[in-house]
């Protein structure tokens, strides 16, 4: 999987479990490239953002939809807070965490400005003429 390589003022986000192990998949990437730290489960890490979208003892699907919601939300208030930020927002979920794109991508309806959505919440947007 390929990710752009932000530095400075760019966050990177992606999907965590509640351990806060890195292991795979975007949240790897994010030890290597953005300094998200290990067994730092949720929020700010270095230049990442983590939200939890499973819980690594009960595996895919463990986490209500709600909380992700609610994480998303918080991301926001982040991001409004930071306008200087850019935060690129990677398909957070759908992955290890055994989501849909369409369960997830309608958590990130009228981001800030200062946030870029990944391509598979962008796509699900112009399928479904939501996007504005």
């Amino acid at each position: 999987m390929k990710y752009i390589n932000y530095t400075g003022n760019k966050i990177f986000v992606f999907g965590s479990n509640t351990s806060g192990f890195h292991g795979a998949g975007a949240a790897s990437y994010a030890v290597e490239n953005y300094g998200a730290i290990y067994g730092q489960a949720a929020g700010l890490q270095g230049n990442s953002y983590a939200i939890i979208t499973k819980d690594l003892e009960k595996g895919m699907r463990s986490v209500p939809l709600s909380y992700i919601n609610e994480q998303v939300k918080e991301l926001f208030s982040f991001a409004r807070r930071n306008p200087d930020k850019g935060i690129f927002v990677t398909a957070i979920g759908t992955g290890l965490g055994g989501f849909t794109i369409a369960e997830i991508a309608p958590m990130f309806y009228r981001p800030p400005a200062n946030i870029e959505l990944c391509k598979e919440f962008k796509n699900y947007y112009d399928e479904n003429r939501r996007y504005t």
